[in-house]
Formats: structure tokens, sequence, C-alpha cells
């Protein structure tokens, strides 16, 4: 089974009590960081990548509901479990990030928060990111950092994992992937196992 499909039945398995236990800790230490990027923009159409359960995206759609809001992921289990969180407030697609299912310049902002390290071909994400990014739109990525030695522990137990996990990002492996594509890169140290990187089309 490949990574992409341990991915998808380790969150359809998770969905339905995801929010309440140890599995969302991690991203919901990053939700104040990511919502306050997103006020910075004012973006009027977003795109969550990788929006799991929705509880981020509800909360992006409450800070302006005006803004037309897109959550995407490859659990059909968690956008149920999204549907019933947002109902109309916003749009739910089952896709996936390597392969996008919008046109091209359709966001303002999209945003990722902790799930870039299950996507098994990051450069073709991020392909698909500035490509439906609208001229002047902006990426924000959150996700896992670890200490140098951490990374490389974890890097090489994640090959034995059956959660999807692919790899863990250091500073430098992420800013040069975004600086392929996007300009104006910014990368913060959030915490002692977390980041935020930014960039713009």
């Amino acid at each position: 089974m490949n990574k992409k499909e341990q991915s998808r039945q380790a969150f359809d398995l998770q969905a339905e009590k995801y929010d309440t236990t140890s599995f969302s800790k991690h991203a919901k230490k990053l939700y104040p960081y990511i919502l306050n990027e997103i006020t910075h923009y004012h973006g009027k159409t977003i795109l969550d990548l990788g929006c799991g359960t929705g509880l981020l995206m509800e909360q992006v759609i409450n800070l302006d509901e005006s803004c037309c809001v897109t959550g995407l992921d490859i659990s059909s289990k968690m956008i149920e479990v999204a549907k019933k969180r947002i109902k109309n407030k916003g749009i739910l697609v089952i896709g996936d990030s390597e392969e996008l299912p919008f046109a091209n310049q359709s966001f303002d902002i999209v945003y990722c928060n902790d799930s870039f390290h299950h996507y098994p071909d990051p450069k073709k994400v991020l392909e698909e990111v500035w490509r439906v990014l609208k001229y002047g739109g902006v990426f924000i990525l959150g996700d896992i950092y670890q200490p140098v030695i951490a990374q490389q522990i974890m890097n090489f137990l994640i090959r034995y994992s059956h959660e999807g996990d692919v790899r863990i990002y250091s500073k430098k492996e992420i800013v040069s992937l975004m600086s392929e594509l996007f300009h104006k890169i910014e990368w913060t140290k959030l915490s002692n196992s977390a980041y935020l990187v930014k960039g713009v089309k």
C-alpha cells in the first residue's frame, strides 16, 4: 500500500473522533498562527488544503463570512465530518492535493495546516498550489518542526509508519522547495515542534 492510500485509510478511521483525541493536538496549536496570517491578506477566495474535519476552516469562515472558503481532503470520512460542521457556509471537496480539481488562479489564499508531511510528491503539490493561486496570492504552510537529530530519527522511523507520513522537513529543505515557485519566502519557528512558512505567487 502506498503512502497516499495509507493516509486516506488512517484518516478515514480517525475522522469521527479526530477532534477529541491526541491526533489533532499538534494541528490545533497551529490554528492561531494560521488565522493571524490570513487576517493580514484580506483574501476573499481561500483554500484549506487537507481540511480534515473542517475545524480550522470553520474558524477561517468566522473571520469574514463574506469570504468563499473551500476545503479539500483526500479522506471521504473527514469530509463527511466537515460537512456536518460547515453545513452551507463553505465548499467541501474530496480530492488529491497533487491534482487539485480547481481552475488556474482560483484563490487569493491557500493554507495547509499539519498535512504537508503526508504528501508523497511535495513538488507536485506546490506546483498545484501555485497554479490555483492568483498572482499576488499567498501560500501559508504550518507543519511539524524537529531539531536535526530528532528529524533524522523521525524520518527513519516514518518508513515503517502506517499513518501515511512521508517526511519531516528541515528549514533548509522546505524553504528550498518553496523558493522554486514562490517569492518573499518567510520561515518562522513557532515552537520546539512547529514552524510556519509562507510565500507569494
